[in-house]
């Protein structure tokens, strides 16, 4: 298992990381434990050493992974990783917020808790309010009396917006974005990484697979585009490889949900190098990621005049959910994203004002309706 600096840290993580949020269920919806404590525990002998929970969308099936995680960190493999936890903005109005979710996952793992806290899902929607509370202040109390040895954020923003919560503090030790080789130039594209990572914070990654869509039901287009590529790889490979050739990323979390899906991972992590693809390999990627582009329906560049709604509605994020089910041809993957993101169409007045502000003249209020049709079900 390859390693890599974890940022401005004294430690190097296996840049292959276990994240939860593909644990394999029963057919009564429950955690499989069995194979859970199985996969874990062999990811952790090929030396993956960074566990990440995940974002606990709901908080019954966080609590049954964590749990599994537990069983499967006893006999001496939890002194062998170190555990990220993540708290969601919406569950934080006051320090003592942080406090109790921190000690929350904290009891979860037997008291040997996460070594990282993680803020959720930053946006310049929600870090004002957030920062209000001084939810850092506490994250670096909880620093202080030994709790955890690390905070950070998830990211899913514009650069700029990026830029302001790296200036807000200088007590940042990583930070994580959804990147893959569709991402370069989106929200906030390898930009971001770089200045994270400019900062001494430490890059963790997910979705690098974009949640097993680049690996399946590839459009023809993109089908033909990789058989031309002179050196045979799995699409697993391309997509990991892409984020491990750049130097900035530390970590990948991958959520795998199978032993099979272990084992390959790892065989992969095992050859991970920065800079790891050729010139004639980046320019086949470049052109698959435009393949998949010209499949969206809606050309939105979420450049956001359209924001904030009166209605709270997101327009620009649910036109990117949509879009990606065209493009991944995976509705019900586009579905679940936006159960657990909380999004409600069927909130729109359509008052119109979105329509008003966007630069490109869309027709918003039609594609909403299109998209809380295929979405909202």
């Amino acid at each position: 298992m390859k390693h890599r600096k974890f940022g401005s840290m004294d430690w190097e993580v296996s840049v292959l990381a276990f994240g939860l949020a593909g644990l394999p269920l029963l057919t009564s919806g429950r955690i499989d434990e069995v194979s859970a404590i199985a996969m874990i525990r062999c990811a952790i002998d090929h030396g993956v050493n960074y566990i990440d929970l995940g974002y606990p969308y709901w908080e019954k099936m966080h609590e049954e992974r964590v749990r599994a995680l537990s069983l499967a960190l006893r006999d001496g493999f939890r002194e062998k990783v170190r555990i990220a936890s993540t708290i969601p903005p919406r569950l934080i109005n006051s320090r003592e917020d942080f406090d109790r979710c921190l000690d929350a996952d904290i009891r979860r793992l037997e008291g040997n808790g996460p070594d990282f806290c993680l803020l959720g899902r930053l946006t310049r929607d929600n870090w004002p309010a957030l920062r209000e509370t001084d939810v850092v202040e506490a994250a670096e109390r909880a620093m202080s009396d030994g709790r955890i040895s690390g905070i950070g954020f998830s990211f899913h923003d514009h650069y700029q917006v990026l830029k302001e919560i790296l200036d807000a503090y200088d007590s940042w030790s990583l930070c994580q974005f959804q990147y893959s080789y569709m991402d370069i130039a989106h929200d906030p594209g390898v930009s971001g990484l770089k200045l994270a990572a400019d900062r001494g914070l430490a890059v963790v990654v997910s979705e690098a697979l974009r949640h097993g869509r680049l690996t399946r039901g590839l459009p023809q287009s993109v089908a033909d585009l990789w058989s031309t590529a002179a050196r045979r790889r799995t699409l697993a490979e391309w997509g990991l490889n892409f984020v491990w050739s750049l130097p900035e990323v530390c970590t990948v979390v991958c959520d795998m949900g199978t032993m099979d899906e272990v084992v390959e991972d790892v065989a992969l992590a095992d050859r991970a190098e920065p800079e790891c693809l050729t010139v004639q390999e980046e320019v086949l990627v470049s052109r698959v990621r435009e393949a998949y582009q010209a499949l969206r329906p809606i050309n939105c560049p979420s450049c956001r005049p359209c924001m904030p709604c009166p209605q709270g509605i997101d327009v620009p994020r649910i036109f990117e959910i949509y879009n990606d089910a065209f493009m991944y041809a995976d509705v019900a993957i586009g579905r679940s994203i936006y159960k657990n993101e909380g999004h409600d169409i069927g909130q729109c007045t359509k008052c119109g004002s979105c329509e008003g502000a966007c630069a490109r003249r869309l027709p918003i209020l039609h594609w909403l309706e299109k998209a809380n049709q295929l979405l909202g079900c």
